[in-house]
């Protein structure tokens, strides 16, 4: 008997993360280990409600049922992330074929002031877990995503969600809006890398109104929604149903999707 799909989500117990692997487990069929760094409560209530919900719908064709797992890792170290992987994909049945890399960092700063934009600690941590955890995630599930591929040739697919401040200078600090530019290119260069075998894109939404969204002062989240051409916000949902594209395709890849509400525009 064949085995069900599995996925993992990076930074999965809430908000963005969590709206992607219900699209994942409920919309597309597949097992899915949701990642937490914190919150293990959270992540294990995920984990469950995902369970009970399939076990709700009575699917009726004849794979095994998926199984949904709550892994914790600390995604700004390696080490981490290697473990991560190796106990996804053990957790998984010894598999995996979706990886979206969800997780991401910033310090809350005026990105207009230059004084303000220079803090060495914030850069150096920008770019650890905006650009190289993603870097590492992707070398870690490699091997497992090849081998999804040769199981079912175009089914291999690593996602990144980035932000529109990587695609027009903007955001909660310089140096998120900088490395999310890198996290960008980088993306692009791991699916040249890494074709024919292994699809690669990523997504960049506008303001998200999660619980880090909502961080924002009211004020600033205002002219935001006034700067957005359709004059409200995109949501988890919108940007979990791109996911749910980008990983139903087999001929897409290298792309960056921008959900804004027209921001950029």
């Amino acid at each position: 008997m064949s085995a069900r799909k599995t996925a993992l989500v990076t930074a999965a117990s809430a908000g963005l993360g969590a709206a992607i692997a219900r699209v994942l487990a409920l919309e597309l069929g597949m097992g899915v280990t949701v990642n937490y760094s914190k919150n293990a409560e959270r992540a294990s209530a995920l984990a469950r409600e995902l369970r009970d919900a399939w076990l709700s719908r009575r699917p009726t064709d004849a794979l095994p049922p998926p199984t949904f797992h709550a892994i914790q890792a600390d995604l700004s170290k390696k080490s981490e992330v290697v473990r991560l992987v190796e106990d996804a994909a053990a957790a998984s049945g010894g598999r995996l074929d979706v990886v979206v890399s969800n997780v991401g960092w910033t310090r809350m700063r005026n990105f207009s002031d230059l004084d303000d934009g220079v803090d060495e600690d914030d850069w150096d941590r920008c770019f650890t877990v905006n650009v190289k955890s993603h870097l590492w995630l992707f070398h870690a599930a490699r091997k497992w995503l090849e081998e999804s591929n040769a199981r079912e040739e175009g089914a291999a697919v690593f996602m990144s969600t980035a932000s529109v401040a990587g695609c027009k200078p903007s955001g909660s600090s310089l140096p998120y809006a900088v490395t999310k530019a890198a996290q960008i290119h980088l993306i692009k260069s791991l699916a040249i890398i890494s074709a024919p075998t292994i699809r690669v894109n990523c997504i960049s939404p506008g303001v998200l109104l999660t619980d880090w969204g909502l961080s924002f002062p009211p004020e600033r989240l205002g002219a935001v929604k006034e700067q957005n051409k359709l004059k409200r916000f995109a949501t988890v949902d919108d940007v979990a149903e791109q996911v749910k594209t980008y990983v139903a395709s087999k001929t897409v890849t290298g792309q960056n999707a921008v959900i804004d509400a027209g921001f950029s525009l």
